[in-house]
């Protein structure tokens, strides 16, 4: 099994601990995503001048782009104590009534992932969230007695990367949603050097942008690179981080010009050289690379994707003209053609999309 990547890597608790001292406490702080920020402050606004709770929020988008950062501003925002799950870790009904009936007036339940949450305590939820009570069933069968617990008014905060596994009636019951889109470079220059600036580190315009164009639209990934580079200025000794301190760092941690991490290039590369820029299967793709199917799709993907390089057709996944040349290879004639391959093709030769087969077969 290949080593994990830096951009996709776990968080140890020492690089959690550093995370929590780099994210902003207000809206005022919190860079980018000006949109979702201008109504939220709307919404918290409105709600403290009606000295009521807030309304039920729904924060959704790709990972890293600050969906639990906002949840902790709109406890702190409102002035309220936060309570911290997730959909996975709620898996029965009880679950969920145990830390409903524990909340205190106005405070902030934070769910993440609350797409994960089992369905009996999902259903559990909408009472929940609507009026402000749950029903605990005690006994079983036709013995079974339905007991109603009211609960103190509550702020529910949901989080989620896959939006459109929340049932309709879930998502309908939130008051607010905000979609979290990926950063800009110039927004994530202004978050490197919020994040410099907490910890006392000297970089230039030049080194924010080396590390701010590589980091794959994200802060999450930009402050985990800015802390791998300072890691490399300090065994080199270097005082203020430049582009060629920043450029060199990234490097030799494997995240190229373009953000594309090992498991990326390892993903296109062999795509390119052992399977002739495909269409390839997702399950041959991820032997070729010594991966697992999960890490391939939900890992390089969908970032290969957004790039424009890697495309996904129904008879498997291609390599599109950008990544060949990003790796150096010449692109080959009528590369893409792949016997008229029509990209909206369907019956048969979907069916067969998990393999590869060599042209001609």
């Amino acid at each position: 099994m290949a080593e994990p990547s830096l951009v996709a890597a776990g968080e140890e608790p020492e690089e959690r601990a550093i995370e929590a001292a780099l994210r902003p406490k207000n809206l005022d702080d919190f860079v980018g995503q000006h949109r979702v920020r201008k109504q939220l402050s709307l919404v918290l606004q409105a709600s403290r001048m009606r000295g009521r709770t807030a309304d039920h929020v729904l924060f959704s988008g790709p990972p890293g782009l600050g969906k639990t950062t906002l949840a902790m501003i709109v406890a702190a925002e409102m002035n309220a104590p936060l309570r911290l799950s997730s959909g996975p870790a709620i898996q029965h009904a009880g679950d969920l009534a145990a830390i409903l009936s524990s909340l205190s007036e106005g405070e902030v339940l934070f769910l993440d992932e609350i797409h994960r949450m089992s369905r009996p305590a999902e259903e559990m939820l909408y009472m929940a969230m609507e009026d402000f009570r749950v029903d605990i069933v005690v006994g079983k069968g036709a013995g079974a007695t339905a007991i109603p617990l009211e609960l103190p008014p509550f702020t529910l905060v949901g989080a989620t990367t896959r939006a459109g596994l929340l049932p309709g009636p879930l998502r309908d019951r939130f008051g607010f949603t905000g979609h979290l889109e990926f950063y800009s470079v110039p927004e994530l220059e202004l978050v490197l050097r919020r994040s410099a600036g907490l910890l006392d580190l000297k970089v230039n315009s030049a080194g924010f942008a080396e590390i701010a164009c590589r980091s794959r639209g994200t802060p999450r990934i930009a402050n985990r690179l800015l802390r791998r580079v300072r890691d490399w200025a300090l065994v080199h000794g270097i005082e203020q981080i430049d582009s060629r301190a920043a450029s060199a760092a990234l490097d030799m941690y494997e995240v190229d010009k373009k953000g594309l991490d090992r498991l990326d290039r390892a993903v296109l590369d062999a795509l390119i050289t052992k399977f002739g820029g495909g269409p390839v299967g997702l399950s041959t793709l991820a032997i070729a690379v010594g991966e697992e199917t999960e890490t391939v799709e939900t890992v390089a993907e969908p970032f290969l994707v957004r790039e424009g390089l890697l495309g996904r057709t129904p008879r498997g996944r291609i390599a599109m003209a950008p990544a060949w040349t990003h790796l150096g290879y010449a692109i080959p004639p009528g590369v893409f053609a792949q016997e008229q391959l029509d990209l909206f093709d369907s019956g048969e030769e979907a069916a067969n999309a998990g393999e590869w087969a060599p042209e001609g077969q």
